[in-house]
């Protein structure tokens, strides 16, 4: 479904001007460009682009009360200076996933005063060195990149950076709903040794797990391009054995 579609259909039976959150992600941008959003979505305070083919970012239409802007895993490698002439209000940017390989590019980004988060995870850019020192001189209003303040502490839940903190109490309510006894109350003085074993071998199956550990950054690595090419190799080789 292109873009335009897919604006049409989640429009629906709406006024663009009563729309505050337009989520397009993983439709298709014709061309790489943006259709379909006008300034007729004026109270638009989110808008999320995710995986779009977006190359160009000249359609963008003025939206005064854009908030958050999230142009993950396009192609985007500039132009960002249509964001400071169009989104005046802009506070969080996120950008992973994109072109962007030179600070020159960000720096357009200097008349949003208003921008406090911004996220560059998996762009080029972020392998130069001292990245994050110029990032932040570039942009002294800023207070997290890729999710780090300038003290390299991570964004608090209040920040709107943390998510699923609700759907973790959630989980760990039903779990406690599940060890109430026949009259509703909860014995944990009557807990077996057995239950104990269980926690503690789940705790082990965590810990041996290949997640990144919590608050780690990610970079752009090239060699991730080649990981799944390295794996058909070795299969061919077994073939050939």
């Amino acid at each position: 479904m292109d873009l335009k579609e897919k604006v049409s259909l989640v429009l629906g039976q709406r006024s663009p001007k009563d729309v505050r959150e337009l989520v397009l992600d993983n439709s298709r941008a014709v061309d790489g460009r943006i259709e379909g959003i006008t300034e007729e979505f004026c109270n638009l305070e989110t808008l999320s682009l995710i995986n779009v083919r977006l190359t160009t970012l000249e359609d963008m239409p003025k939206l005064d009360k854009l908030k958050k802007l999230e142009l993950c895993d396009n192609r985007i490698s500039g132009g960002l200076e249509v964001l400071a002439e169009r989104l005046k209000n802009l506070k969080y940017l996120y950008l992973s996933g994109n072109k962007v390989k030179d600070i020159s590019t960000l720096e357009p980004l200097k008349n949003l005063p208003q921008l406090k988060s911004l996220d560059l995870f998996n762009c080029e850019v972020t392998n130069l060195t001292d990245y994050r020192e110029s990032i932040f001189k570039l942009l002294p209003n800023l207070t997290y990149l890729d999710g780090f303040d300038i003290d390299n502490c991570e964004g608090s839940d209040s920040d709107g950076e943390v998510d699923g903190a609700e759907d973790d109490d959630k989980e760990y309510d039903d779990e406690d709903d599940n060890s109430d006894d026949e009259d509703g109350h909860i014995n944990r003085d009557e807990c077996s040794d057995d239950c104990v074993d269980d926690e503690e071998d789940d705790e082990d199956e965590d810990d041996d797990g290949s997640s990144p550990a919590k608050g780690e950054k990610r970079k752009w690595d090239p060699e991730d391009d080649d990981e799944d090419d390295d794996k058909d190799d070795d299969k061919d080789d077994d073939k050939d054995d």
